[in-house]
């Protein structure tokens, strides 16, 4: 069975694609649910996820922007994007990002059923000729990295991240594996595609995100929290990666709340 994740931030709308629909018939499983970007991406970093079906509008995080994020981290999920508008304009973007399949809500039954039957047969095609990849799991990282973050030493740098994420650094990274620090940058961007500052900030980020959530945190506790002493850096890392400040960002989660 391949595991699918459903993400949506209307829970009727779950609720019914989770339990209505003959997953089980099409050689699917679900997973896992998620009411918005950021705990899609949060759980697929945790769980082997082969499929994810994705709302485009979604609170914190848009489908959109979670496509471009795992596109750029060259993700083996599979992205199947639902909407409740035709929108030429998100279509396109969605290719960009590799997503296929565009799906018009309310769903149709036989119209998701021939997607998900058409990709299963092409994952069991890839899946027999060997070039479906697979993510690190095994105390793996936040964020879904390519195959070659499955080399050990990459584990051991993704896994002293995840331990020590505030003080984490590329000279802590490298003590950690025993190699010179320069070294230690080229092998990371050659082995997972990504530069080792930019996972490190965006498992800082994601993390800072969550605190956010709670509600329970001032922004500069949440700023020393993930490693930055500044709040205006923080301030600007954090609008970098989300697209508004940390206040912004509370102000949306508490509107949508009171929704």
């Amino acid at each position: 069975m391949y595991k699918l994740l459903i993400a949506d931030d209307e829970a009727e709308i779950r609720h019914g694609l989770g339990n209505y629909f003959p997953w089980g018939e099409l050689g699917f499983e679900v997973d896992g649910f998620a009411q918005n970007g950021l705990e899609a991406l949060e759980y697929i970093g945790c769980h082997s996820v082969d499929v994810l079906l994705c709302d485009v509008m979604m609170p914190v995080m848009t489908g959109i922007e979670v496509a471009k994020y795992l596109h750029k981290q060259k993700s083996p999920t599979r992205i199947i994007f639902l909407s409740a508008h035709r929108d030429f304009d998100a279509a396109c973007r969605a290719m960009e990002f590799g997503v296929r399949s565009y799906i018009l809500k309310p769903t149709r039954y036989q119209e998701l059923k021939d997607i998900f039957t058409t990709l299963k047969e092409t994952m069991d095609r890839e899946l027999k000729s060997g070039a479906a990849e697979e993510p690190v799991r095994e105390n793996g990282p936040v964020f879904p990295l390519r195959e070659g973050a499955a080399d050990p030493i990459i584990m051991r740098i993704v896994r002293y991240i995840e331990e020590n994420c505030p003080e984490a650094t590329l000279e802590g990274s490298a003590l950690t594996v025993r190699m010179n620090p320069t070294y230690v940058s080229k092998y990371f961007k050659q082995k997972t595609g990504i530069n080792f500052s930019e996972y490190l900030n965006d498992v800082r980020m994601l993390r800072a995100a969550g605190m956010l959530e709670q509600g329970d945190c001032r922004t500069y506790e949440v700023s020393e929290a993930v490693g930055y002493q500044n709040p205006k850096n923080f301030t600007r890392s954090f609008k970098r990666r989300f697209g508004k400040t940390p206040r912004e960002f509370r102000q949306d989660l508490s509107l949508e709340l009171k929704r």
